[in-house]
């Protein structure tokens, strides 16, 4: 595992100017910038483009939900402004997931990029699930619509690394596994629930972690960047 490339650092603003600094500062560092809502809302396909000549991956996280045909050609664009993986949800069911896949392999370049399902936000536990009358525990619903995905064809699953451990050994090596709500032991939680360390999602079996405050709220963005990228790596050393 090289820890370095499976860190995706979430650029979480509307502040181009801190968007391009950020990238610019880490991009020797990690393997990949997401790119979500905020950000893409303020500066569209364009900052796509301009964060992927920095060199790392991007992955656009726009979590596309919507009938089969709206998410078909949202795709192909999402593949065309060269994200190299961009996310879908689960919930919107297997005729929209075929339809991800057909349209991100359309509009490629040079290569289609990697499509992942979100299954249960790492914001929800089991009350919220409740709330929106879902009767099943996060564990119960990931696994249901990882199955799903790849039934699909997908790529693998956006999931918190609590589940990333029995999803791998359901699905094999070659299931992409994307954690979010990773925090370091001494970080605050902020509005995630379903956290992990860095290195316990790595031993859980993740591929690629995504941090946004841990790095982005730090002082200096390089240092905690890497103090990430150490833990990462000591998941694999012996103890």
């Amino acid at each position: 595992m090289n820890a370095k490339k499976s860190l995706c650092v979430a650029l979480d603003s509307s502040d181009h100017g801190w968007l391009r600094s950020a990238a610019m500062t880490l991009a020797d560092h990690v393997g990949w910038f997401k790119v979500g809502l905020e950000a893409f809302s303020a500066h569209g396909p364009a900052l796509v483009e301009e964060l992927a000549g920095f060199g790392p991956r991007v992955f656009l996280d726009l979590k596309l939900h919507d009938i089969p045909a709206t998410v078909g050609r949202a795709a192909a664009n999402c593949a065309a402004c060269g994200a190299s993986m961009l996310t879908v949800h689960a919930a919107g069911g297997r005729k929209m997931l075929e339809a991800a896949v057909e349209g991100a392999r359309q509009c490629a370049k040079p290569l289609p990029p990697k499509i992942v399902a979100v299954t249960v936000l790492t914001s929800l536990d089991r009350a919220a699930l409740s709330e929106l009358e879902i009767d099943k525990t996060p564990a119960d619903l990931v696994g249901a619509w990882a199955a799903l995905a790849a039934e699909c064809g997908l790529d693998g699953v956006v999931a918190s690394a609590r589940e990333a451990a029995a999803l791998r050994r359901e699905f094999g090596e070659d299931f992409l596994i994307v954690t979010p709500g990773i925090r370091p032991a001494s970080s605050a939680n902020d509005d995630q629930r379903r956290v992990v360390t860095p290195a316990e999602a790595i031993r859980a079996g993740a591929n690629v972690l995504v941090v946004g405050r841990p790095i982005t709220d730090a002082d200096n963005l390089l240092e905690a960047a890497q103090s990430i990228v150490d833990e990462m790596a000591s998941a694999d050393s012996p103890a």
